[in-house]
């Protein structure tokens, strides 16, 4: 610095640093963005619902839990059924006896039919009589299997790994077939947007998404644009590489490319801050300058200016100069 002094002072070097680069100033094409909310949903939202009706003896999730397919989630139990399966075995008690003393009838039939006292109709209905009470056994041993799986869907399974969104029952509660015990959100997570349909025509699937806001992730893709627009509003889905699914239904802010314009464009360290004003070094006619501008929004190590400069401007960087237009 102070060899730059000397030389300034006798009037050899310009007031400018070293270092200084020099371009000409031309519009860059720039993206314009759109700040919206996303929604986190999921993928897959299942109800794993009650296959006989019955009383909530035991609940095993709650809200938040994470479960794998086919995990129990509740047992519902019907009394009803325990008395059908008594009655059935019961039955079955009293059928086997009636078997087994057909079968010592025809036993004895055949033995007498040796010796020529009975006769081949009484034996042929000594055999009716036993495949008769068979075939009664059989179709009551289907009835008590009935019975059982009946029994078996009150445990209620979860439809799909993932995690439990709502549990709408309580243990205790009379449950009806068909009513859901619970929502099993699975099948991946995904930003859900709602944008206004005047932007629909620059949606374009495959763009890049930036995640302003949440844990989510710096990036996403859109990967689907919904045909139907639904109250002035365009729907899509985001998909966005490790997105948390702690929250269900929390917004994220994202913003999403809706066109290009035109813009002029400076690097950040071209741009000079002093007394509160925003400066650029310019040169013309063999001089450089500095010239008030107005920045705009800074992305990537780039920064735009909104007045103050012209397209085909020589701007210098590094310049240290005094000099203000």
């Amino acid at each position: 610095m102070k060899r730059l002094l000397t030389a300034a002072a006798l009037g050899l070097l310009p007031l400018a640093a070293f270092g200084e680069t020099e371009f000409v100033l031309q519009p860059t094409p720039q993206t314009e963005w759109k700040a919206v909310y996303g929604r986190i949903e999921a993928r897959d939202r299942v109800p794993a619902r009650a296959r006989i009706g019955g009383t909530l003896t035991e609940l095993n999730v709650s809200e938040g839990d994470l479960v794998s397919a086919g995990q129990a989630l509740a047992v519902i139990v019907d009394e009803k059924l325990t008395f059908q399966l008594s009655a059935i075995d019961a039955q079955l008690l009293s059928l086997n006896s009636q078997l087994e003393n057909a079968k010592t009838e025809l036993k004895r039939g055949e033995e007498l039919l040796a010796r020529g006292v009975t006769t081949v109709q009484r034996m042929d209905a000594l055999r009716t009589q036993v495949d008769v009470l068979e075939g009664q056994i059989e179709a009551t041993q289907a009835n008590r299997r009935v019975v059982e799986q009946q029994t078996a869907e009150g445990t209620v399974l979860a439809p799909a790994a993932g995690r439990v969104l709502d549990v709408p029952v309580t243990k205790g509660a009379v449950l009806m077939p068909g009513e859901a015990v619970a929502t099993v959100g699975g099948g991946g997570f995904f930003l859900r947007l709602a944008i206004p349909e005047r932007h629909a025509t620059a949606l374009t699937q495959g763009a890049e998404i930036e995640i302003e806001a949440g844990d989510a992730g710096e990036k996403g893709t859109l990967v689907r644009i919904y045909p139907q627009i639904e109250n002035g509003r365009v729907v899509a889905d985001v998909e966005v590489t490790g997105l948390s699914d702690a929250f269900v239904d929390a917004r994220v802010l994202v913003r999403i490319p809706v066109g290009t314009r035109d813009a002029l464009v400076i690097p950040a360290e071209a741009l000079l801050t002093r007394s509160g004003l925003d400066f650029v070094a310019v040169k013309a006619d063999g001089e450089t300058s500095l010239r008030t501008v107005v920045p705009g929004d800074a992305h990537d190590g780039k920064v735009e200016i909104l007045t103050g400069l012209n397209a085909g401007d020589v701007v210098v960087t590094g310049y240290e100069g005094a000099s203000h237009e």
